[in-house]
């Protein structure tokens, strides 16, 4: 995890470095569409859709990997509060809810985040391909997963 330390906040743990944790503080503005003492959500300024809505913990963690228990509980809770929110604010036709973790991922911004992005008919976002499994492969890699501690 990277260096953190309060700041603004005596209980919450921050990056000095991270534009989230600046967001979360105050030093940098957003557009906050919701708030408790855990979470924030904000739009994100590089929209998929109009409406597209980050939401984080206040602390720094760097994504699933090393997010609290309780923080991506909080986390999870908003998401179910704003997703009805942000279809109909945005008159969308549904949402994805995406969380990115590590570069190959996707990730951008280091600090755990939930994206919920409004969608539309034939907005242009799109999924990823779907794969194939040789003979046997998915139980192999089924095996692998379950003898992971």
């Amino acid at each position: 995890m990277e260096e953190c330390s309060p700041f603004n906040d005596n209980t919450i743990m921050h990056d000095v470095n991270c534009i989230f944790c600046k967001i979360a503080t105050g030093i940098i503005p957003a557009e906050k569409v919701y708030e408790n003492d855990e979470v924030l959500a904000f739009l994100d300024n590089t929209p998929v859709n109009k409406g597209h809505t980050l939401v984080i913990p206040k602390s720094h963690t760097t994504n699933i990997f090393t997010i609290t228990r309780e923080d991506l509980s909080a986390v999870m809770e908003a998401v179910r509060i704003l997703a009805p929110r942000v279809k109909a604010a945005t008159n969308a036709g549904g949402v994805n809810v995406i969380m990115n973790n590590d570069a190959p991922a996707g990730q951008v911004v280091f600090h755990s985040h939930t994206h919920i992005i409004p969608r539309f008919e034939n907005d242009g976002f799109r999924h990823w391909h779907g794969g194939t499994y040789g003979e046997g492969e998915m139980g192999a890699i089924g095996a692998m997963i379950r003898a992971q501690n």
